[in-house]
C-alpha cells in the first residue's frame, strides 16, 4: 500500500523528489521529441522545461549526498499515497499536442504542491530552503505550462487563473464522475438484465437493479474517498471526490434499471435497452470532451465494452 506523505522522513522526501524530477525531465524530453517537427516552438519550450528539471534533479542530488551520503533509496511517487497516477508518455504523445500541454500542466501543479508541502513539513533548514527555492521555480513553470494550453506566450493572470480552474475541474469532478458513471453504467448491466430475463418479472429486476446500483455507488464512493487525500494532487477534498464518484455510480445504475417500474416486462426492457444506449454514448462524449480520447475510440471501446457486459447477462439470465 502506498505511504501517507507525513510519515516520510525528510531523507525520504529528497528521494522522492529526485526520483521525480529524473521522471519529470525524460517526459518532457520525449514531449519535445515528439514535437520538435510540427511544433518547434512548443517542443523549445518543454526542452527548457527539461533542462531547468534536470537542474533541479542536480541541486536536489547534491543538497542529499550532503546530509545523508551516496545511497539514496528508491522511493517513488507511485509509493507515496497522495499523487495522481498519470499515464505513460507514449499514450498522451498518441492523442495529440493538447493531450502534452494538458499533462504539463497537470504534473507542474503536482510537483509544486509536493514543494509546498514538504516544505512545511521539513525541519532542516538548508532542506526547507531549497524546497522553497524549488516551489517557487515550479510556479512558474505551472505558469509556463498554462501558456502551453493557451497556446500563448503572454497569457493575462485571469487567463491563467481561468485555465487552471478547469483543470482542477477535471481532476476534483470529470475524473471521479466518470469513473462512477462507467461502473454503474456498465457493471450493474449483467446482474439487472440476467435477472429480468431470468424471471421475466419487472418488479424482481427492478430489486435486483436497485441493490447492484446503490450498493456499488456506496462500494465506488468509499474507494475514491480512500484513494489519495488531494493534498499533493490537487483533486480536492476526499468526501467531495467520493461523494461524487458514489453518486455517478448509483446514478449510472438507476437509469437502466428505473424503466422496469414499468409492469410490462417487454415493454420495460425496451426503455432499458434505449436508456443504456443513452447512458453509453453521454460517456463517450464526456470521455472525447475531457479525457481526450478521440470520439470514435471513445465510442468504440465504451460501446463494445457496454454491449458485452450486457449480453453476458441476457445469455446467463436466458440459460
Amino acid at each position: 500500500m502506498a505511504r501517507p506523505f507525513k510519515s516520510l522522513s525528510e531523507r525520504e522526501i529528497l528521494a522522492v523528489a529526485i526520483a521525480a524530477e529524473e521522471e519529470d525531465s525524460r517526459i518532457y524530453d520525449d514531449f519535445a521529441n515528439a514535437l520538435r517537427e510540427r511544433y518547434p516552438q512548443t517542443a523549445s519550450i518543454f526542452e527548457q522545461m527539461r533542462e531547468e528539471e534536470i537542474g533541479h534533479r542536480r541541486r536536489l542530488t547534491d543538497l542529499y549526498r550532503e546530509r545523508f551520503g551516496d545511497h539514496i533509496p528508491l522511493i517513488r511517487r507511485e509509493d507515496v499515497k497522495g499523487f495522481v497516477r498519470h499515464q505513460p508518455p507514449w499514450m498522451v504523445m498518441a492523442r495529440g499536442i493538447a493531450a502534452m500541454r494538458r499533462q504539463a500542466a497537470v504534473m507542474e501543479l503536482e510537483t509544486l504542491r509536493f514543494y509546498r508541502k514538504a516544505a512545511a513539513q521539513s525541519t532542516d533548514a538548508g532542506v526547507r530552503k531549497l524546497l522553497d527555492d524549488l516551489a517557487d521555480e515550479e510556479s512558474r513553470h505551472e505558469r509556463r505550462a498554462g501558456e502551453l494550453i493557451e497556446e500563448k506566450l503572454t497569457p493575462s493572470a485571469r487567463e491563467e487563473e481561468e485555465a487552471t480552474q478547469r483543470r482542477l475541474f477535471v481532476l476534483q469532478v470529470v475524473q471521479p464522475g466518470l469513473a462512477g458513471l462507467i461502473d454503474g453504467s456498465v457493471s450493474t448491466l449483467a446482474p439487472l438484465f440476467a435477472a429480468a430475463f431470468a424471471t421475466r418479472n419487472s418488479h424482481d429486476a427492478l430489486l435486483v437493479g436497485l441493490a447492484a446500483s446503490l450498493g456499488a455507488g456506496i462500494s465506488m464512493g468509499f474507494t475514491e474517498a480512500l484513494s489519495d487525500d488531494g493534498a499533493l494532487t490537487g483533486r480536492g477534498r476526499p468526501l467531495v471526490r467520493g461523494l461524487v464518484c458514489g453518486l455517478m455510480t448509483a446514478l449510472g445504475g438507476l437509469g437502466h434499471t428505473l424503466p422496469y417500474v414499468i409492469p410490462d416486462f417487454r415493454v420495460a426492457t425496451g426503455v432499458a435497452a434505449a436508456v443504456v444506449a443513452a447512458e453509453l454514448g453521454a460517456i463517450s462524449w464526456i470521455r472525447a470532451r475531457f479525457m481526450d480520447t478521440p470520439l470514435l475510440q471513445a465510442i468504440f471501446l465504451v460501446v463494445v465494452g457496454g454491449v458485452l457486459v450486457l449480453l453476458t447477462g441476457i445469455l446467463i439470465g436466458s440459460s
